[in-house]
């Protein structure tokens, strides 16, 4: 008999437990476990949500233009690469060489199936400062974050 208590007792608190964690108000044993199930699927419902963000976050971050950036004894080497064909993105990333006076001395360029450039700039003569690597990169995401909005893009 006292075993049979003793798990009723166990019982009823593991149901209060279940009690607090759902927030639930019931007092009857079945409702809490109501609760606790509806609570459950409302949990998944939000994961299942979560997961979909994040799904499309991965997808954006996949589509979007990669930028890099590095200082060669020549100059600077800029690599822009996406897996979808970004049209006339080309004019927004010489747009910033241009600002940032910087002559393209070779450049390699595919508009098909995918976008990729591969450009060799160099400091012009009058500007005898060294450019920094980080602000190109960082004038270049900006150039395709306007060629975005411009462009009414899915990115």
């Amino acid at each position: 008999m006292v075993s049979r208590e003793h798990k009723k007792a166990g019982l009823h608190d593991k149901l209060q437990l279940l009690r607090s964690v759902t927030n639930s108000r019931a007092r009857e044993d079945t409702t809490i476990i109501k609760d606790a199930s509806k609570y459950i699927e409302a949990l998944k419902k939000k994961i299942d949500l979560l997961n979909q963000d994040i799904a499309r976050s991965s997808s954006y971050r996949n589509s979007w233009p990669m930028v890099t950036v590095e200082t060669l004894e020549k100059g600077i080497q800029v690599n822009v690469y996406s897996e979808r064909s970004c049209k006339g993105l080309l004019v927004y990333v010489l747009k910033v060489f241009e600002e940032l006076s910087l002559s393209v001395l070779e450049a390699r360029v595919s508009c098909t199936g995918c976008f990729q450039l591969e450009a060799l700039g160099v400091q012009s003569e009058e500007n005898g400062e060294t450019i920094d690597t980080h602000l190109v990169k960082q004038a270049i995401l900006q150039a395709i974050e306007d060629w975005t909005q411009s462009n009414d893009q899915d990115y």
